[in-house]
């Protein structure tokens, strides 16, 4: 957001625009610096007679268009202070927003003030951003220990959680009852049968194009996401475990991958193994699909921009296993840098957003529950609103990838990791030669060593 300024005082008027494209902005990255670049963004200090400026580095608030919440936030935030904020553009993809998170963090000299990183980033970043325990004793008080965790490095909170996001499993609600089925999947032998039948009875209506499940294959963090769910739901682990043990190469592991390869041509689209988020959304949106494995974050879908087949849809847990469900934790958080020239307006702009948010939940946990969409089965951190179905709901986890015991190298970890299940997906290697494969690569990645997987 840019204001204009009248005299000394801040005018009404505001403005949300992106001042450069993120082609411009890499260009000039390249050309003049991080340190002119921040200039121009408002990250160089300031006159004493302007108000401050706060600049923000974060995916959700960079794309207004995407999300009006975040707009209506800065503004209130800016009538209340008099502190103004400022969002330049960012990249698309979860691996350029962290390369351009990390260069300007190590960059040295004046950076932007606020970020809000990944759940997957802190032991990448850990070392370049601000303990905020000190500063946030009572909201992390209120925050779930699993997810306050995530963001903690060797005992520094770096960045307070914001939106937490957490897989889950989308369907077709008008579908499940015109074919009989009076809840959805619970495991993944069910989902199988229910997607098959479903898919079977569509295509005879002439919809040839009709598949029972689509979920994200492509190599990415999504498969990441993806196959982590499939293996500790079968008890195969957490790739590496917090013990620092390698423990990826297992028979449990082995017999999730082979299950989803057996997916690919027959309940899900050939295509599939290319399929990022935004291709398995635009094939549910089309009404193509039974079965969705998609996002939700705190009661609300992370696709808040435009209702998705919102009448139709019913959100659920991942299925099971034999050892349970694991919806894998995703989501942002919010850090200040350690070289901010305007600490003390970045940590009253955190604690605004973090307030509203936590308001937010209490408002959200009393209102009256929505006639839609239909939630079943949710782990019970995003289940304020419970249908009479699930009294007896089965205990729903949540897993979280292996990046804080890590650190730095699990950019190199996930990369072997997803493109080792892709090859199985594509049927390039077999799931038993691409386990041991993977487990030697990330014993030379990590220095780790390797052995079972740890049991919860």
């Amino acid at each position: 957001m840019i204001t204009r300024l009248t005299g000394s005082r801040l005018s009404n008027r505001t403005i949300w625009a992106h001042p450069f494209r993120w082609q411009s902005f890499i260009k000039m990255v390249g050309a003049v610096g991080i340190s002119l670049l921040l200039c121009g963004l408002g990250g160089c200090r300031q006159s004493p007679r302007q108000p401050v400026t706060v600049t923000v580095i974060d995916p959700e608030w960079s794309q207004p268009d995407v999300s009006p919440e975040a707009k209506q936030e800065s503004e209130q935030f800016t009538r209340e202070t008099g502190i103004r904020v400022e969002h330049p553009p960012i990249p698309e993809t979860s691996l350029s927003q962290l390369d351009l998170s990390r260069k300007l963090l190590r960059e040295g000299g004046p950076t932007p003030d606020v970020f809000g990183i990944d759940v997957i980033w802190p032991g990448m970043l850990g070392d370049y951003l601000i303990d905020l325990k000190p500063y946030f004793a009572a909201e992390l008080s209120s925050l779930d220990p699993e997810l306050v965790a995530s963001y903690t490095v060797t005992g520094k909170v770096v960045a307070i959680p914001y939106h937490a996001h957490i897989g889950v499993l989308a369907y077709r609600t008008d579908l499940l009852r015109q074919y009989g089925y009076r809840r959805p999947p619970k495991t993944w032998d069910e989902l199988e049968e229910m997607g098959a039948r479903i898919q079977a009875g569509e295509r005879a209506k002439g919809k040839k194009d009709f598949w029972g499940y689509v979920w994200q294959g492509a190599p990415g963090e999504g498969l990441t996401c993806n196959a982590l769910e499939w293996q500790v739901s079968e008890g195969g682990g957490r790739i590496i475990e917090k013990d620092k043990t390698v423990s990826v190469n297992n028979p449990d592991v082995i017999r999730a991958w082979q299950r989803a390869k057996r997916w690919v041509g027959w309940i899900s689209p050939p295509s599939v193994v290319a399929f990022r988020e935004t291709d398995s959304m635009n094939l549910w949106k089309s009404g193509r699909a039974a079965f969705w494995r998609t996002w939700q974050w705190d009661y609300r879908l992370t696709h808040w921009h435009e209702p998705v087949m919102g009448d139709r849809t019913g959100y659920t847990s991942v299925p099971s296993g034999e050892r349970g469900r694991a919806g894998a934790l995703g989501g942002t958080g919010l850090a200040i840098s350690r070289s901010s020239d305007h600490p003390q307006e970045a940590i009253a702009l955190v604690r605004f957003l973090i307030g509203r948010e936590l308001q937010s939940k209490k408002d959200s946990a009393g209102a009256k529950p929505p006639q839609q969409p239909e939630l079943y089965d949710l782990p019970q951190a995003l289940n304020p609103y419970t249908h009479s179905a699930t009294t007896n709901q089965q205990s729903s986890g949540v897993v979280v990838r292996p990046s804080i015991v890590v650190g730095d190298a699990y950019e190199d970890v996930t990369r072997a990791y997803f493109q080792s299940v892709h090859s199985v997906l594509t049927g390039e290697r077999s799931a038993p030669e691409a386990a041991a494969a993977l487990e030697k690569q990330l014993t030379q990645i990590t220095g780790f060593i390797a052995g079972p997987p740890k049991p919860e």
